[in-house]
């Protein structure tokens, strides 16, 4: 055999083997999947030791990202504890802190539910006056522009009522009292705008007949006096006449310090051109 025939076949088998290798890659990875691949080679996700730790390893790890805001990661150590150690000692503080990442999150409506179940759970917990005024914020959270639903001022000011009635006397009161203002104040601002609404469109009965419903329900908001006055002028046949634009509300509440004396820029939909 020539020195040219060798080093041919030398070429070929060369070409051969490694073409066969990667081929022999390629299958190995379509028919045992990712997943196999990663056990082959050791690809371990960190994250997945680190829940295989014991209940208390992972409240400190829960705890650790937690204080420093990592609620997203927080949120897994406190959910796995629940689901691998729910008869743990740390299974409380673990439902406690889930719920309190939900909430931090802005998941107010799931962070309720976590909230109730916790309370439902240990209803003799020392925590659970924080549990009550989180439940109430959850509600209180969602309150937006006053001329929308008023679904959460309303059952956020009867749970932070309910609150106040079974622990009258704790650090969350002053807050809550504070809180129940506030959503006070958003719901008569949301009874004269939709007043407001009225008169606009020129249905002046019914304007008066929701002016004098605020007015019995809410004497001692601050838009009362307002409300008085315009009540007042409808009745002696000299409603307000009001610019188009001021249809529009220009009132939200993201915190009860909102509602300043300034009656201009705390208007619920722009003032009546007078």
């Amino acid at each position: 055999m020539s020195a040219m025939t060798i080093d041919k076949d030398r070429k070929s088998f060369t070409q051969f083997s490694t073409g066969g290798a990667v081929t022999l890659f390629l299958l190995f990875f379509l028919l045992g999947g990712c997943s196999q691949l990663k056990s082959t080679f050791n690809f371990t996700s960190s994250e997945k030791i680190e829940k295989e730790l014991p209940a208390k390893n992972l409240a400190i790890k829960g705890m650790d990202d937690y204080n420093v805001g990592k609620y997203f990661t927080a949120i897994e150590y406190f959910e796995e504890i629940l689901n691998r150690y729910p008869f743990s000692p740390e299974a409380s503080l673990a439902e406690l802190k889930a719920a309190d990442c939900s909430y931090y999150l802005g998941n107010y409506q799931e962070a309720a539910l976590l909230y109730e179940e916790f309370e439902n759970h240990h209803p003799t917990n020392e925590s659970i006056p924080y549990v009550m005024f989180q439940k109430a914020m959850c509600s209180y959270k969602t309150i937006d522009r006053v001329d929308r639903d008023t679904t959460g001022a309303t059952k956020a000011v009867q749970l932070f009522e309910q609150l106040l009635k079974a622990y009258p006397d704790t650090p969350y009161t002053g807050e809550a009292e504070s809180r129940i203002a506030a959503a006070t104040e958003f719901l008569a601002n949301h009874e004269y705008f939709v007043a407001e609404y009225y008169i606009r469109t020129e249905k002046y009965n019914q304007a008066v007949v929701r002016l004098k419903y605020m007015l019995a329900k809410y004497p001692d908001a601050e838009i009362s006096t307002r409300a008085r006055d315009l009540l007042a002028r409808v009745e002696a046949g000299d409603p307000p006449k009001s610019r188009l634009w001021a249809w529009f509300p220009k009132l939200s509440m993201p915190d009860w310090s909102f509602f300043s004396n300034d009656q201009e820029e705390n208007s619920p939909a722009g003032e009546f051109r007078r």
